[in-house]
């Protein structure tokens, strides 16, 4: 089939399918190969390593992009499809003028006001277990593209400070569960099996500059269909840090008023 001579509806039509057959719980699928998640945990480890380094100083604490909003994507040109899965990797940089680091670290905090700070992506969020600098959270959220799916997760949490004005936290998860249509989690894991995220923060220039990174790890796409399957693989998290970064920065701006 010549990719070039597929209809719009056509390619729809085929994305559907796909993603059809891979919202379909599938027991050999249920969890990424070891060769997988060793390959994620390896990238994330070289992540996090930059990561502290680049938070030692304020001279390096954010990497800079002038007082815009831009999204990159960082997944590696080669190594992002992983035996059996596949990683993404995205960040985001705003600036929020009149906006400060303390407000910032209250609102990455208060998983309570997530539902309406995160609406409608984010369903319902608590605080597990809770020390000063570490706590356990779960979150239910849903993500619609094509399809709806809704996700029950949860995360470990730290946060750290270089100074009052630079701060930064690392959410790891550490489950993710598919929910169906009767509320219950699925005996098998749906299509994302890991998500990290990380964000920096900094308040200089009259406001805080914040930047988001997340790294996850999902199925992968089906030999001889990534030509129009993963363009929109691909826009799925991308469209989801661009999301949560905008409405952060929309929280920010309501303090700051």
């Amino acid at each position: 089939m010549n990719p070039r001579r597929l209809t719009d509806s056509r390619r729809f039509s085929l994305l559907c399918g796909l993603l059809l057959s891979l919202a379909v719980p599938r027991r050999t699928l249920a969890e990424p190969t070891p060769a997988a998640i060793a390959a994620f945990n390896a990238y994330v480890s070289a992540l996090e390593a930059r990561l502290a380094q680049q938070h030692r100083s304020p001279q390096t604490f954010v990497i800079p992009n002038g007082q815009t909003t831009v999204i990159e994507r960082l997944t590696p040109a080669t190594g992002s499809d992983l035996p059996g899965a596949q990683l993404h990797h995205w960040r985001g940089t705003a600036f929020v003028l009149g906006a400060n680091a303390a407000a910032f670290e209250h609102l990455l905090r208060d998983f309570k006001s997530y539902p309406q700070l995160f609406a409608p992506q984010v369903l319902n969020a608590e605080v597990l277990s809770s020390q000063p600098d570490h706590l356990v959270a779960s979150m239910r959220v849903r993500q619609k593209h094509v399809l709806t799916v809704v996700l029950d997760t949860t995360y470990d949490v730290t946060f750290a400070r270089l100074d009052p004005h630079d701060g930064s936290s690392i959410s790891r998860s550490t489950h993710i569960y598919e929910i169906d249509d009767a509320g219950r989690a699925t005996e098998d894991h749906g299509f994302l099996w890991r998500l990290n995220t990380y964000w920096t923060f900094e308040e200089r220039d009259g406001g805080l500059y914040i930047q988001i990174e997340s790294v996850s790890l999902s199925r992968s796409i089906p030999t001889g269909l990534a030509w129009a399957i993963r363009p929109y693989v691909d826009s799925v998290p991308r469209e989801s840090l661009e999301f949560t970064l905008q409405s952060a920065c929309k929280a920010l701006k309501e303090k700051a008023q």
